[in-house]
Order: structure tokens, then sequence, then C-alpha cells
């Protein structure tokens, strides 16, 4: 896909941070969109924007974990614009906690949203990017999609299993000849609402997380990932990093192979201290 003139693009999780900002840089490009979200409110201002800059987008609220709904979604979509070219599953969600902590339902529930919810987004509309003669599918992973990080368990399953699943569809397109590129990106420290909106299965207050990250972990805004992410389609790359971080790491992770786990795990043990069972308890007091 060299140019996004004229495609219809779609966006899961385009109520806030890159989704929002993916929606407004593809009209910006002349693109067609359909945004969807689970915040109908925050939906309606990405949608407001959107026809500000002269687009008519197709909004309509969608849970990404209800397969039905996104497999009608997806006809829906098609028969609207009469075409589909570029998905994008962004939508997430994240509960910090340990293994030992999280409840089998704070599992699922990231399971369900990050990874079912990229595929159910990417079988309910390959049909549609393959009839379409130009097709691409981006599945957003995550720099915790390189590295496990304590108290990321579950996103870190669903965010690997994201790249595996992503890498594993791109060899599959390749091998069938089949019109539709497929990228995989790993964003690092963004400046969006998804530490803001986190819980912790212990249920320790987040204030002194969320904290954390916009002082020292997210320096990469959301518009910048946006381009970021477009320049990987148009560039038909398979794997896009985002931020210095997420370069740092990767590179990080190939020269120190698994004895990264025991260098970096020595920082997390100071910086999640607020999430371990027994500081939680006393948070409540």
């Amino acid at each position: 896909m060299k140019s996004l003139e004229g495609k219809v693009a779609v966006v899961t999780g385009a109520a806030s941070g890159i989704g929002r900002a993916l929606a407004l840089e593809l009209t910006r490009r002349g693109a067609r969109v359909a945004i969807s979200d689970v915040d109908t409110a925050g939906l309606a201002e990405t949608a407001e924007l959107c026809r500000a800059r002269g687009s008519a987008p197709h909004s309509q609220r969608l849970d990404v974990r209800d397969r039905e709904a996104v497999l009608i979604y997806a006809d829906a979509v098609a028969e609207h614009f009469g075409t589909v070219n570029l998905v994008i599953n962004n939508a997430g969600i994240t509960i910090f906690g340990t293994v030992q902590d999280s409840p089998f339902a704070d599992i699922e529930k990231v399971m369900d949203v990050d990874f079912w919810g990229v595929v159910n987004g990417t079988k309910a509309f390959l049909p549609h990017l393959i009839s379409s003669g130009d097709g691409h599918v981006v599945n957003i992973s995550s720099i915790f999609g390189l590295f496990g990080v304590p108290s990321q368990s579950s996103y870190n399953a669903a965010k690997f299993a994201v790249r595996g699943f992503t890498e594993a569809l791109r060899q599959e397109m390749l091998m069938a000849g089949a019109p539709v590129g497929v990228t995989c990106v790993h964003p690092g420290g963004i400046k969006t609402n998804i530490v803001n909106n986190a819980t912790a299965s212990t249920g320790a207050k987040m204030d002194g997380m969320q904290e954390l990250f916009d002082r020292f972990l997210t320096h990469t805004t959301a518009e910048s990932a946006a381009r970021t992410i477009l320049r990987g389609v148009t560039g038909e790359q398979g794997r896009v990093l985002i931020g210095l971080d997420a370069h740092v790491v990767d590179l990080a992770v190939r020269v120190l192979g698994p004895s990264y786990q025991r260098v970096f795990s020595g920082a997390a043990k100071l910086l999640l201290r607020p999430l371990t069972t027994a500081e939680a308890a006393l948070s409540k007091r």
C-alpha cells in the first residue's frame, strides 16, 4: 500500500491515544475511516474531530471481545464503504498485578481484549482485505511484546501472542501471494491513557505508577506514533518499533539473551514496590 489517499481504514480503540491520532492522521492523508471503541463519549469526540477535517467517518461502539459483533461490524463497514483496505487492531487495556496476586478473571480480561480482540478483528476483516486487492493488517503489540516485565504477566502474554500471531500471518500472506501486507507494531512509552485507565489486581493505588510513567517512561506522543505506524504501512514494513526505548530494549534483549531478566528485575523491584500485596494492604488503610 504505497498511498493512503482514498483508502478505507478501520481503527479500533479510536476514542483516545494512538487510536484517535491514527484516525486523524488517516483523515489528513485522505483516507476514509471507520472508528470504534467501547468509550462512546471519547469516540464521539474523535468522530467530531474527523468531521472538522472534512471527513465523514463511520463511527460505532464496538467491544472487540464480542466475536459475533466484530464479524457483523466488518461486513457492515465493507457494505458502507464498498471495500476495506486497512485494519488497525489497536484496542487494548492493562491490569497491573503479579502472577500470584492476579485473579484469573483479570488475566482473562486482558487476554480477551488485547489478544482475542486482535484475532477477532484480523479474521473478520481479512476476507475483505484480500478482496480489495490492496489490503493491509496492522496489529498493535507493545514493547512488552519484546521482553517480560514483572506485574505485567497478562499484558506480556497478550502482546507476545499478538507478535507471534501477526508474524505467522505475514508469512502466510507472503506464501499465498495474497495482496495483503502485515505489520506488527511495538510502541514504547507513548503519552496515552492506558496507564491512567489501568487498575491493579491487588487494589493498590495507581497514582504513583501513573506519575512514574508520565515523568520517566512516556516520551513519544500519540501523534508521532501514528505517523510512524503509517510510514510502516506505506513502506510495507513487517515490524515497526516506536520510540528510542523500544529500540534500546529490542537491542538489549538480543544482546543479553535470557540474562536480561536478572538485569531488568533489579530496577523493576524498586519501580513496582507499590504493587506488592503487602504495600497494597497498607495503601488501603
